[in-house]
């Protein structure tokens, strides 16, 4: 067995507590300094174009907490689900609790394996999507999320030219945030930012059910 090397030494540990906490404090101040340096040059300010996708749990869920905050300001969001209309969600039930500053479209009829029916779904699409552009236009709304729009467009039930033309020429000053897997590349190119959910471990595949509080 042979030994392994010895770690070697960090600066701070030959510094007493004193010492310790003099030198935390300066490299804290030079990060504090050099943030604000870079914060300086940040001074536009515009109506985002958010894609939340990827394979991981989590999407959706975090477009709503930027409802929640959106609403915490005061501002006035709209909500089309584009998939999960008929779906009993804990976020929706939330939400009508604040008609004056949310209006939710439950549009979808559930995925598509288990509608099985291609017209219903591209009549249904077309339909959320009507409502959304209505919403994006109207200049009342700050943030509009379009909920699994990415799903639609992933079985061509919307045509992505349309959807990516409409979105490049939305109002500047209005947020929009489009959720699902599977994100057209059109799409990644021209929103603002983009994040994608990796799945490392889940609990459906050990045999865990959808549950109440987690997926809705």
């Amino acid at each position: 067995m042979t030994d392994l090397p010895e770690k070697p030494l960090k600066k701070t540990d030959l510094m007493s507590e004193a010492e310790r906490d003099a030198y935390h404090a300066e490299k804290m101040k030079k990060k504090r300094e050099a943030r604000n340096r870079i914060l300086a040059t940040k001074t536009q300010e515009k109506g985002l174009l958010i894609v939340h996708t990827g394979k991981g749990k989590g999407k959706s869920t975090a477009a709503f907490g930027m409802v929640f905050r959106a609403l915490g300001h005061g501002f006035k969001v709209g909500v089309v689900q584009f998939v999960k209309g008929v779906w009993e969600t804990g976020e929706r039930d939330v939400l009508l609790k604040f008609p004056e500053l949310v209006t939710i479209n439950a549009m979808g009829e559930g995925f598509t394996w288990d509608v099985a029916d291609r017209q219903r779904d591209l009549a249904a699409a077309r339909r959320a999507w009507e409502q959304a552009k209505s919403l994006i236009l109207d200049p009342s709304y700050k943030m509009v999320l379009l909920d699994e729009l990415n799903i639609c467009l992933r079985y061509d039930y919307l045509p992505i030219d349309e959807v990516v033309e409409f979105l490049r020429n939305k109002p500047a000053g209005t947020h929009v945030i489009v959720t699902g897997r599977n994100a057209k590349d059109e799409l990644i190119e021209i929103a603002d930012l983009v994040t994608e959910m990796t799945e490392i471990k889940h609990h459906f595949r050990a045999g865990v059910k959808a549950q109440t509080g987690i997926e809705f």
